[in-house]
């Protein structure tokens, strides 16, 4: 049977836009457990120096991509979205970005990148990669594990011979991996989807989503999953990245979270806010996820 190798069944999610820091891959490295290093929202040099800094002080590291959407953008829908909440995000002293007509988060020079200095593992979030991609990165040396949400998507993804498969549900914090963003995803519970999706690929499974304490962990290693991935339970540790409003949402107990897609446009699992309860209907399906 096919194996992981894992030192430790224990990994850190990558979660980009600052909770990963490198003192949070240092803590993981240090306590035999492997940290991935965020691509999203990164240039490719900006990335190239997060790989750099990563590996002096946790030595071995992933990196996580996040694949382009192949679907057109529907901007006019993007604009009027932006034109609609421009007013209320100003008056909380942020700033509303343009609307971009094309992004795909550096993708050819974020995989050139990885093939010119190969990582041990590379993760992809939001779809598959090219066959072709997953072929020079394979050659270069590194592994690779696709997200998926659910056994429909695992069948795809084990058409590209994958290491492992993250297995992520609807209880995972930030946004959700799923293939096609104008869907509405499953709402499984963790320990299901991985008895579905290794039934249906035979693949090895990370499991992501709404692991917490070590009963929860124990549960779906039980079920069948050979290493788990944890993100929102290393937030309010002193080595992540997250803004103190974002650490005390997280503590008090007020505080619920539903998923939503009024910040991005992507299903997301978050924190319920006044401004996600006011715009949860406007982001709608076709409109293809805004990264701006």
């Amino acid at each position: 049977m096919r194996s992981l190798d894992l030192t430790s069944p224990v990994v850190a999610a990558p979660m980009a836009g600052g909770p990963t820091t490198p003192e949070l891959l240092r803590a993981v490295a240090g306590a035999g457990s492997l940290g991935f290093v965020p691509a999203g929202y990164r240039s490719a040099a900006q990335l190239a120096d997060d790989v750099a800094e990563a590996r002096t002080v946790a030595g071995d590291v992933g990196v996580n991509l996040f694949v382009p959407e192949r679907e057109p953008v529907d901007l006019e829908a993007v604009r009027r979205y932006r034109d609609l909440i421009a007013a209320e995000v100003e008056a909380l002293g942020a700033a509303v970005g343009p609307v971009v007509e094309h992004d795909d988060d550096d993708w050819d020079a974020k995989v050139d990148l990885l093939v010119r200095d190969p990582v041990p593992w590379v993760s992809f979030t939001f779809g598959l990669p090219d066959a072709s991609v997953v072929s020079r990165l394979r050659r270069a040396g590194s592994r690779l594990l696709l997200t998926v949400t659910d056994a429909d998507e695992a069948r795809a993804a084990a058409e590209l011979d994958p290491d492992g498969l993250i297995v992520q549900s609807a209880a995972a914090g930030g946004h959700r991996g799923t293939f096609d963003q104008r869907r509405a995803p499953g709402t499984d519970d963790l320990r299901t989807l991985v008895g579905a999706v290794r039934a249906a690929t035979g693949v090895p499974v990370v499991a992501a989503g709404g692991l917490s304490d070590a009963s929860a962990i124990r549960d779906v290693l039980d079920a069948g999953a050979e290493a788990v991935a944890v993100g929102t339970a290393l937030l309010r540790t002193d080595e992540a990245g997250t803004r103190p409003t974002h650490r005390e949402a997280l503590a008090d107990p007020a505080s619920t979270s539903s998923t939503m897609r009024a910040f991005t446009g992507r299903v997301a699992r978050g924190i319920r806010t006044a401004f996600s309860d006011r715009y949860e209907d406007q982001p709608r399906r076709p409109t293809r996820p805004c990264t701006t």
